[in-house]
């Protein structure tokens, strides 16, 4: 992990429309701004490609395994910038005809992709007149934990609702980086979101960039934003609160050393 030191990563935030064209357009400023400003691993959110009308649009959208309009632009994306791109989440095909997975793929610097989430956890929430029901429209993933390596070290794949679940990221083992595409609601967000990505960095002792939908979208939701990256010790280095934006720090490798040689909770696990 040594030829790490110096990797930048960021949280890019958008706030996506019905609009697939327009949405890329949003993210790929972002990416380019973020790149230019040295990050070496770029994450985007939840739906970033899609906040549809309907829970029936992200179907209606869903590309297959390596062939698509989105899958393209986020290789060459990830290709023209050099960078480790997280795709945020895009509508994959499933085996239902009327549900997608809700999927995370990962580009490596050659625009080549080098791991798939699909999201295994799927949120339902209901309060007075706000409700959500993510199964009616998402197959959820049938795969084990995902990671990939990087120059520093492995990073641990999650999406959104996943973050509730510890049990997920102990089962990633060692990892310098967790990362967490979201759209969080409004609601949900401002009462846990920061004190859930806190305890996921404490607990595993590890940074966690989490990148989120932020603002009022044309459907009429409202995300919480608050995109952030979080150090080893739960410290916030950086956060955009609402709006497009992006959240950036680098990885110290050295800082999450002494973190672990301090209080070597890794090391006592029992169960």
């Amino acid at each position: 992990m040594s030829g790490g030191q110096g990797f930048r990563v960021a949280a890019l935030q958008t706030v996506s429309s019905a609009s697939v064209d327009d949405n890329l357009l949003q993210a790929g400023q972002l990416i380019e701004r973020a790149a230019g400003d040295g990050a070496s691993l770029l994450a985007l959110p939840e739906y970033f490609c899609l906040m549809g009308h309907h829970d029936s649009d992200k179907v209606t959208i869903r590309e297959k395994p390596g062939s698509g309009p989105v899958q393209d632009f986020l290789a060459e994306q990830a290709q023209r910038h050099g960078v480790w791109l997280v795709g945020g989440t895009l509508p994959l095909e499933s085996p239902d005809t009327d549900r997608i997975y809700n999927t995370t793929l990962v580009f490596n610097p050659a625009g080549e992709v080098v791991a798939r989430y699909d999201k295994i956890h799927l949120f339902g929430f209901r309060k007075g007149t706000e409700a959500y029901d993510e199964s009616v429209s998402i197959r959820p993933g049938e795969n084990p934990p995902q990671s990939f390596e990087t120059p520093v070290g492995k990073v641990g794949l999650s999406i959104c609702y996943d973050l509730r679940f510890p049990e997920l990221y102990r089962a990633f083992g060692a990892v310098s980086l967790i990362v967490v595409p979201a759209a969080f609601t409004y609601t949900t967000g401002s009462a846990h979101w920061e004190t859930l990505l806190k305890a996921r960095a404490i607990e595993n002792q590890c940074y966690v960039l989490a990148a989120a939908q932020g603002g009022k979208h044309q459907n009429g939701r409202r995300t919480w934003g608050h995109s952030m990256l979080v150090d080893p010790w739960g410290d916030v280095v950086d956060c955009v609160a609402e709006g497009p934006g992006i959240a950036a720090g680098t990885l110290d490798l050295q800082r999450m050393a002494d973190v672990r040689n301090a209080l070597p909770a890794l090391q006592h696990r029992v169960l």
